[in-house]
């Protein structure tokens, strides 16, 4: 599946989500979403504790 395809079946599911449940039900599944991914980032090693240190050194 290629990132377009991702992209367009994650929208279609979230508006699918949000028609039937309200857009309450569909902030809860864009958050829930968001948290997969980020769980999935540290799990592989792409984002860690110290990484997010440096860059909130190098915003000052």
């Amino acid at each position: 599946m290629t990132r377009q395809q991702f992209g367009f079946l994650a929208g279609f599911l979230l508006v699918a989500v949000w028609a039937l449940g309200g857009i309450g039900a569909a902030a809860a599944a864009a958050l829930a979403g968001l948290v997969g991914w980020l769980l999935v980032r540290v799990l592989d090693g792409d984002v860690t504790a110290p990484g997010f240190a440096d860059r909130a050194d190098r915003r000052r």
